[in-house]
């Protein structure tokens, strides 16, 4: 386990190298795209703040981004309160179980708490058990109650 693993909110400038995890995150999950759709997608979430990105960085490594996670502020109806979606969560793999998606998920944890959201939540495939693992262990509960739904526009 690393220790020292910072994690800090992206900036536009920081673009680039969120885009580059990023491109492995669509990877991972069969879904490539062309690098400037993936700097301009990041860019706009950033820029309009309609997203937070995480970066984690690793002193370890010369300070190397070595992960990211991007939440989206929104509304949980039912609490009448604000709530966080998890959205996207990657890990580079060389530098995966050594804590680094642990600190990304407790810093989105702490900074969703700070921004009053009573909630966050995330969605994995079922077949990502290492990833389900994490989670748990980090307290995510998975959800038995409802089921997600899906409508490709």
């Amino acid at each position: 386990m690393t220790s020292g693993v910072v994690v800090r909110t992206a900036t536009v400038d920081d673009v680039e190298e969120v885009a580059r995890l990023f491109a492995g995150y669509l990877d991972f999950y069969e879904h490539p795209r062309e690098p400037a759709e993936v700097i301009a997608y990041l860019a706009a979430r950033i820029a309009n703040g309609e997203g937070v990105v995480l970066l984690a960085e690793d002193p370890a490594r010369g300070g190397a981004v070595v992960g990211f996670a991007q939440c989206y502020p929104s509304w949980a109806s039912l609490e009448l309160a604000p709530a966080w979606v998890l959205y996207d969560l990657f890990v580079d793999p060389a530098a995966r179980r050594l804590g680094v998606g642990r600190a990304l998920l407790r810093a989105v944890a702490e900074r969703a708490r700070a921004a009053g959201a009573t909630t966050a939540v995330l969605e994995t495939a079922h077949t990502n058990t290492s990833a389900q693992a994490l989670y748990e262990s980090e307290g995510w509960v998975r959800d038995t109650t409802y089921r997600t739904y899906a409508l490709e526009l």
